[in-house]
């Protein structure tokens, strides 16, 4: 990733102490950005990786599901950075369960979590952008297909996909650009553990996606990144869908190779 790409840009980034969310953290910050990684766990470690490594990071604390602490949060940032150039929406819960008996309180953690706050975030932020901002809303490839147990979650990425198309229109006027990503399965610390400890399962993962392999979080940091720089310029309202073939397929086996 060159350095100029996002050189002495401003990026927020929700999640990103850990799994995708620092894997684009990692990534912006070699593309030359300020990272401010946002979290509800302490980013603190985090941020003394990057400055170790020669680049600027701050760590600001936030739950994303309490809608009063997003306007104070983006006014933090402002007010320590001057200004914001990118806003990577990442932070997200993934709750499953069965359809017949998923309760409410799950359905309105879901909601909260991975929609509502997407929703404010963008508000917050674009109304202190300036033209040339940026907005990456990270989504999922269940938007497009998902599997029982996963309604919710699979509504709430739906609907950010839905919802990056229409305030494209309502920021282009401003300059402001505003894109989705929907990783499929990736190589989290989780994930990585579960494939460590289960070589089966391991092998499985693999086998579901085209080229036998699934994503890492550097991969979809670099389309992050992508999306947030001026390389991207011609795309607004636009969702890109990263899953190694995974979704491409009608039957995600090996048996079809």
């Amino acid at each position: 990733m060159s350095k100029a790409l996002l050189d002495q840009k401003v990026v927020v980034i929700t999640g990103a102490a850990a799994g995708i969310g620092w894997g684009i953290a990692q990534v912006c910050a070699e593309a030359g950005a300020t990272v401010v990684l946002a979290d509800i766990n302490d980013a603190g470690n985090r941020v003394e990786t990057l400055r170790d490594r020669g680049f600027e990071s701050a760590y600001f604390p936030l739950n994303v599901g309490d809608a009063s602490a997003i306007d104070p949060f983006i006014e933090s940032v402002v007010a320590r950075f001057g200004r914001i150039d990118g806003l990577v929406n990442n932070a997200g819960v993934t709750i499953e369960g069965d359809f017949l008996d998923f309760d409410l309180d799950k359905l309105d953690c879901l909601w909260e979590v991975n929609q509502r706050s997407v929703f404010l975030l963008c508000q917050a932020a674009a109304r202190r952008m300036q033209a040339g901002g940026a907005i990456v809303n990270i989504a999922s490839n269940h938007a497009g297909a998902s599997v029982a147990g996963y309604e919710m979650y699979a509504a709430t990425k739906g609907a950010i996909v839905a919802m990056t198309r229409a305030m494209a229109w309502s920021l282009g006027k401003k300059g402001i650009r505003v894109n989705s990503l929907c990783p499929g399965l990736t190589k989290t610390e989780a994930v990585a553990k579960v494939a460590d400890e289960s070589p089966a399962l391991a092998a499985s993962f693999d086998k579901m996606h085209a080229d036998n392999k699934y994503n890492t979080v550097e991969e979809v940091g670099h389309i992050a990144a992508f999306l947030l720089s001026s390389c991207s310029g011609a795309m607004t309202g636009s969702n890109i869908t990263a899953d190694h073939g995974l979704s491409a397929s009608l039957c995600p086996t090996d048996d079809l190779k």
